[in-house]
């Protein structure tokens, strides 16, 4: 059992609950990381013991990329409890974790692995959930400072170092923040909420999935979105959770949004590869790029999630 410090920090309730209910239902090894080389320490050292992960996504994203990295994903179940603000457990329910930490703790007590599909980069990354392009010139997120639309900016040091009241911040607060920031622009759909969002300026990309050109450089493209396994709903959204067992065909649905009231292209296709002039994406809860070309491919059935009984 790996407890994210983010959780411990933000809601040491749930974090107390999940432990009581996991002890109680099964014999647990119990690892609080203080910071990601002891998080990365703890899941390598967990021996034949399944690893049961309480935090937000940022820690689910942590630990399956660490497994991916050693290449064990494939032998290893992942196990989850999400903790955390509602937007900041958005791909955990997603992906079909129940909301509840009751629940979700019984879940993994007697639940039933179920294989799921993913994205994989040409990078080595992976994404679970999806990813979209939110094909804006500027800055959609960085790595570290990212924060949520029309937060107060804090600005960094001359030579580039946060700023001085970030010094004294745990390690995953930039990150986390990232995150949530993120995770907004997925899940909540355009006007949603009653929030108005601002307008991304078009850009110009060549999409292509499965070798089948969806756009060229000739036509800008308001948003792109890839989501492994289910279908998208209005804006790219994914609509409804993720499909259990993976999806039927092994393949991601490409969504194309045009400026303007055009109808979107759909498409389903093993791998997409997207080409522009420095783009930006969203995949899962984190920033990435600028590229000039990213190609990702679905990996039908390659990694494993505790869910609730059907």
């Amino acid at each position: 059992m790996v407890i994210d410090p983010a959780a411990r920090s933000t809601d040491g309730e749930s974090v107390r609950i999940a432990k009581d209910v996991l002890c109680a239902g099964a014999g647990a090894k119990i690892c609080l990381p203080d910071g990601p080389e002891e998080f990365a320490r703890a899941l390598s050292r967990r021996g034949q013991r399944r690893p049961v992960v309480i935090g937000d996504d940022l820690a689910l994203l942590r630990a399956v990329r660490l497994l991916h990295k050693e290449r064990e994903l494939a032998h290893v179940a992942v196990s989850a409890i999400p903790v955390g603000a509602p937007e900041a457990v958005a791909l955990s329910h997603a992906l079909g974790l129940p909301p509840g930490t009751v629940a979700a703790a019984r879940a993994v007590l007697d639940g039933d692995e179920r294989t799921l599909d993913l994205l994989t980069d040409d990078s080595d990354g992976i994404v679970l959930g999806g990813l979209h392009l939110p094909c804006g010139g500027g800055e959609p997120g960085r790595a570290h400072g990212a924060q949520a639309p029309g937060a107060a900016r804090t600005p960094a040091g001359a030579d580039g170092s946060p700023p001085a009241d970030d010094a004294h911040h745990p390690w995953w607060e930039p990150a986390a923040r990232t995150a949530r920031t993120a995770l907004s622009l997925l899940a909540v759909p355009a006007g949603g909420l009653g929030v108005r969002r601002a307008r991304v300026p078009a850009q110009r990309l060549r999409i292509e999935a499965d070798g089948v050109v969806l756009a060229d450089l000739d036509r800008p493209v308001r948003r792109v979105s890839v989501v492994p396994g289910g279908r998208q709903g209005v804006d790219g959204v994914p609509d409804g959770p993720r499909p259990v067992g993976g999806s039927a065909d092994g393949l991601a649905e490409v969504v194309v949004h045009w400026p303007g009231s055009d109808r979107p292209i759909r498409a389903r296709a093993q791998a997409v590869t997207v080409s522009g002039t420095d783009f930006r994406y969203f995949a899962d809860a984190m920033a990435g790029g600028p590229v000039r070309t990213r190609t990702w491919t679905v990996q039908p059935g390659a990694w494993r999630l505790t869910l609730p009984r059907q």
